[in-house]
């Protein structure tokens, strides 16, 4: 690399420890011009090894290489990538040998130090320009220490698989615990005659008769407001609409004028009313909103089939590339805590997301045992189940369970070779787990209003194009920001006027003409108060939050796009389940026991999975060397790193988030009891 001719001397000396012993260190040196290899062979009763190499200096960057016995050794810079398997290396190295790769059961280790730095992300030195070009080369010389030390046995192996399958499979033991507890309470209580809606309702009393003919295809009963009887009662069969209708079963307050016959069916008027109930925004037939809602479980399948086949296609790819080259610069494993299996070089980050799919599948039977028994209790014709409680819909329910296998699919196959091509592999269903929490806690008590399957994945679709976009040009392009942050806000303003005007402010080239009159007439011709000021409430502190995080990337511009963009996502859903829960105590309604106990698990393990989360372990915004000076040792059973943890309590805390929002959609059990957390549709609720 020197632009001139070089003077050196040769020197032929004999090795004194050319061959390397278990789990004993041995330091040198090598340069550009000197590098140097050494021999091991594998002990009796080890079959695996890992090469540990370590150096104090950074630069100069180095590429360590095990290479089979074979002539010539390739240990210059231009060729050392010919044979064997090799890194790159600043400070840290580590590769995992097994004796079935090696005939012979030895092997060389090669240690070449490359005349320049680009491929560990440093720069040509300075010292190469000008007269110090003499000296250039005794400046590269680098110190190294390497120790070879045993890997894990195969019953380790094993441990860690029956580890990790049975952790989860106590999940499902608990749910047929709890399954069957409940089950003996509403035996015990029918057997004792508790369940009559004389006794047992304990919500309606004699004065508040209820119709046990509700018709299949009727909205949800509302309450009537009669001033003159001055309680609430449940408007009778000959009053109801017909099948399908969409309007109100309510009857408004008497007052001094007629009422129109539009009020009660007008959507202009019936969700901008100042007191809104749940039973204005659930007037719609419920098998036609079940249909729609339904539509999220069919296009998520969907999605996940077209998405997760080339996803594995591409990765199996990636996985025989490597094998095959021997490059393990292609794949950013934490090579201090990567166990091969078979083809697999990590198989340890790919067992840790089996978590997800079961946890997943689980929910799922969760809810079709839900939902089979409402349907139950429909055809029973219970009329609690029919008048009384939040509208029960099960579709997101089923795309949430579906979402959470595909996250555990699709990270694992991240982990097959996780590099800067395949990133999104891993976030792509967790933008959508964070979404559809959000639309499922929406449509708990908006299920007429809520956003369509379409509109809601083409939302998703947007926000991962624009992640890719960041990761390629975020990094140093100022123009993405300025873009981005633009999007971002505009897209909360819109949002925030859909959520506040319930879905009744147009969205079309007059909307600045209005927006621009709205502002007029309400804060500077007359400062009046908000009309629906708990609405309010939520979407300035939500706006403040999302244009901090727009101006947070345009300041700051953080490398780690895709977390950027995520960390967006769970701000907003932990916002939305916060004024959920606020709105849900105002309005007295209760936590009952086993809500509570999911709130306080999902926060307490959601804690202990964002401490693992943060723990850096490989960096594919980084050079290959330079990631791995972040790899660190397993710390669970000798098997799993901290990102494994990682894995294992998020999936459990996703869990126990989606059995929050499921706790707060309560259905009858075999039609015989009604939740105690079940409210009148009619209860106010300015959401």
């Amino acid at each position: 690399m020197a632009p001139f001719n070089i003077a050196y001397e040769l020197l032929v000396t004999r090795l004194k420890n050319f061959q390397l012993e278990t789990n004993r260190a041995f330091n040198f040196t090598a340069s550009p011009s000197q590098p140097q290899y050494f021999l091991y062979k594998f002990p009796q009763d080890v079959d695996s090894v890992i090469i540990n190499v370590v150096s104090d200096a950074a630069y100069p960057c180095s590429v360590v290489s095990v290479q089979d016995i074979v002539c010539p050794v390739y240990d210059l810079d231009h060729n050392v990538e010919f044979n064997g398997v090799y890194q790159s290396m600043t400070k840290q190295a580590a590769i995992t040998v097994q004796r079935k790769d090696f005939p012979g059961e030895q092997f060389f280790v090669v240690f070449v130090i490359k005349p320049e730095d680009y491929a560990c992300g440093g720069s040509v030195p300075s010292s190469i320009h000008g007269n110090a070009n003499r000296t250039w080369n005794l400046q590269r010389t680098k110190s190294l220490q390497v120790t070879i030390v045993p890997s894990i046995k195969k019953s380790v192996y094993v441990q860690a698989m029956f580890f990790s399958f049975l952790g989860f499979l106590s999940f499902y033991l608990g749910s047929v615990v709890v399954a069957f507890v409940h089950y003996i309470r509403v035996q015990r209580k029918a057997s004792a005659g508790r369940l009559s809606p004389e006794h047992g309702s304990g919500i309606m009393t004699s004065s508040h008769p209820i119709s046990a003919s509700t018709p299949e295809g009727s909205s949800y009963g509302a309450i009537d407001e009669s001033s003159s009887s001055g309680g609430r009662q449940m408007s009778s069969p000959e009053h109801r609409p017909p099948a399908g209708s969409d309007t109100d079963s309510s009857v408004e307050e008497e007052s001094d004028f007629d009422t129109m016959p539009e009020i009660e069916s007008d959507k202009n008027i019936i969700r901008t009313k100042v007191f809104l109930y749940l039973s204005d925004l659930s007037r719609k037939d419920r098998r036609i909103v079940s249909k729609k809602y339904k539509i999220y479980f069919w296009n998520i399948i969907t999605i996940a089939v077209f998405y997760a086949l080339p996803v594995i296609q591409l990765v199996i790819t990636y996985q025989t590339v490597v094998n095959v080259t021997g490059n393990q610069d292609i794949c950013y494993y934490n090579f201090l805590c990567a166990h091969p299996l078979g083809v697999l070089s990590a198989f340890n980050n790919i067992l840790s997301n089996v978590g997800h799919m079961m946890l997943g599948f689980l929910f799922l039977l969760i809810v079709l045992r839900r939902d089979i028994l409402h349907r139950r209790a429909m055809e029973m014709k219970d009329i609690y189940t029919l008048d009384y409680g939040i509208p029960k819909h099960f579709g997101l329910f089923y795309a949430m369970g579906i979402a959470l296998m595909m996250e555990g699919v699709l990270s694992a196959c991240y982990h097959v070779c996780p590099n800067y091509s395949n990133f999104q592999f891993d976030t792509s269903f967790m933008y959508m787990i964070a979404g559809l929490c959000m639309l499922k806690l929406y449509q708990t008590r908006h299920p007429d209003i809520n956003a369509s399957a379409y509109s809601a994945y083409a939302s998703f679709a947007v926000v991962i194009c624009l992640a890719v976009l960041g990761v390629v040009f975020g990094k140093n392009d100022m123009w993405f920001w300025v873009v981005f942050s633009i999007i971002h806000v505009l897209a909360s303003l819109a949002l925030s006027t859909q959520i506040y005007y319930m879905g009744r402010f147009k969205m079309d080239l007059g909307i600045f003409r209005r927006a621009v009159m709205v502002l007029y007439t309400d804060c500077i011709q007359q400062c009046s108060r908000p009309m629906y000021m708990d609405r309010m409430v939520l979407l300035i502190v939500g706006n403040l939050v999302n244009w901090s995080f727009a101006i947070f990337g345009l300041v700051y511009r953080p490398r780690d796009f895709a977390s950027y963009i995520l960390g967006i996502f769970i701000c907003n859903l932990l916002l939305y389940l916060a004024f959920y829960i606020i709105m849900k105590l105002r309005s007295s309604e209760k936590l009952l026991p086993i809500p509570m106990f999911c709130i306080v698990a999902t926060a307490v393990v959601w804690a202990a999975a964002l401490y693992f989360f943060f723990q850096t372990l490989s960096s594919w915004e980084e050079t290959p060397a330079e990631s791995r000076e972040k790899n660190r040792p397993c710390i669970l059973l000798g098997f799993f790193d901290d990102h494994d943890v990682w894995h294992f309590l998020s999936a459990a805390a996703l869990f126990f988030s989606f059995l929050v929002s499921l706790a707060e959609s309560p259905t009858l059990l075999y039609g015989l009891t009604l939740s105690s957390s079940t409210l009148p549709l009619s209860i106010h609720m300015d959401l």
